[in-house]
């Protein structure tokens, strides 16, 4: 029997732990003796509210190494991220690495592996905002010009590349210099749909809230460029709280940790009083995933900076209002499932009221069949 192929999974933020979740467990079950995986998470968030949960709940194995890089400036982290892949990467054993969206880790593993000649795999690779002023968009940018299979969620982001100069066929062995565009399908909706009924088993989190199905409203903010801005985060909360007492519908917002720093150093002092003095807005502490996708399947809307929640907004068939100016899920707004409202109040108050009113459109499959991960691992393989 051939030896197994020896892979280096990087992950350094909780979006990453979710997204490795999918193809981790086809590695142990489907691929088990053909694909061995090593996982090192650099470090770059870690939280134990905010990671470790994920672990824990998504059954992935404990990280077999730690860089326990940290927060801090973009080229500092980055550097400690590059030196420590490199080091791991100088062993020899790997055959490939295989790097998830758009994070510092993403940017680090990237530039490591391709200087050691090692072959990247970068899955959810050709999402573009055209926003260069977010450093998610030139991070997923280098790393794609870096990869040797570029594992695509949607047939845009294959359209993408091919703009961009990458060859559109497969016609031989994939290299770093005639890289193989897959479009593959989102890991996200592997995950989405395999977790969706042990969510509804074992969450009780809209209990304990007393949240009715379809009768509350679900909004996360965490991009810096929201919550570093006392003009945008102060529209924004003000926006949310004005929608709650037009709609009479609670709000839930599971506060992630620099949210919560930054509302108490720039939120205007009436205004979190207000938010305070509501009963009905819900300012809940991060949650883990099984309990996400249980506000995300019971909301009646949602109202978000995240890219992977406005995806799994979509895979639930729920309106979703995005607060920023430009999405690199294209296609959710092309399908009407989402508007882009960014930090306006009346553009959000506005397109609140009308999915409130009238719903969401049908969302059609755009985002694979649920075999992703199984699809990226045949790609791997050379199958």
């Amino acid at each position: 029997m051939a030896n197994p192929l020896q892979v280096l999974t990087i992950i350094g933020a909780r979006p990453q732990i979710i997204k490795a979740a999918a193809i981790s467990h086809a590695v142990r079950t489907v691929f088990q003796g053909r694909i061995a995986e090593t996982l090192l998470h650099t470090g770059q968030h870690y939280d134990s509210n905010m990671s470790q949960v994920f672990f824990d709940e998504l059954g992935i194995p404990r990280a077999d190494i730690d860089l326990g890089v940290g927060s801090g400036a973009h080229g500092v982290q980055t550097a400690r991220m590059i030196e420590g892949v490199e080091k791991e990467l100088q062993s020899g054993k790997y055959d490939a690495v295989l790097l998830y969206g758009d994070t510092n880790s993403t940017l680090a593993g990237a530039v490591a592996a391709a200087k050691l000649h090692i072959p990247v795999a970068h899955v959810e690779a050709g999402l573009r905002s055209f926003n260069k002023a977010m450093p998610e968009e030139v991070n997923r940018i280098v790393c794609d010009h870096c990869s040797t299979w570029l594992f695509c969620p949607t047939d845009t982001a294959v359209r993408n590349l091919v703009h961009e100069g990458f060859p559109a066929e497969i016609n031989a062995p994939a290299t770093a210099n005639r890289p193989h565009v897959v479009a593959s399908g989102d890991v996200m909706y592997d995950n989405s749909m395999r977790f969706a009924e042990l969510a509804a088993q074992r969450s009780t989190l809209l209990k304990e809230v007393a949240l009715q199905p379809g009768g509350f409203i679900l909004a996360t903010v965490h991009r810096d460029h929201n919550t570093d801005d006392a003009a945008r985060i102060n529209a924004i909360f003000g926006a949310l709280l004005d929608m709650h007492r037009t709609h009479r519908l609670p709000i839930v917002l599971p506060v992630h940790p620099r949210t919560r720093k930054m509302m108490g150093i720039l939120l205007e002092g009436g205004l979190q009083r207000a938010i305070a003095a509501e009963p009905g807005f819900h300012l809940l502490p991060p949650v883990g995933f099984l309990d996400m996708i249980a506000l995300e399947r019971g909301a009646k809307l949602v109202i978000t900076d995240s890219g992977g929640v406005q995806k799994e907004a979509y895979f639930f068939g729920k309106p979703a209002v995005v607060l920023r100016p430009e999405t690199e899920w294209v296609e959710l707004v092309e399908q009407g499932q989402a508007v882009l409202a960014d930090a306006d109040p009346a553009t959000i108050a506005r397109a609140a009221a009308d999915f409130l009113s009238h719903g969401v459109p049908r969302c059609p499959p755009i985002f694979g069949d649920g075999h992703a991960a199984e699809a990226i691992c045949m790609h791997l393989l050379g199958r």
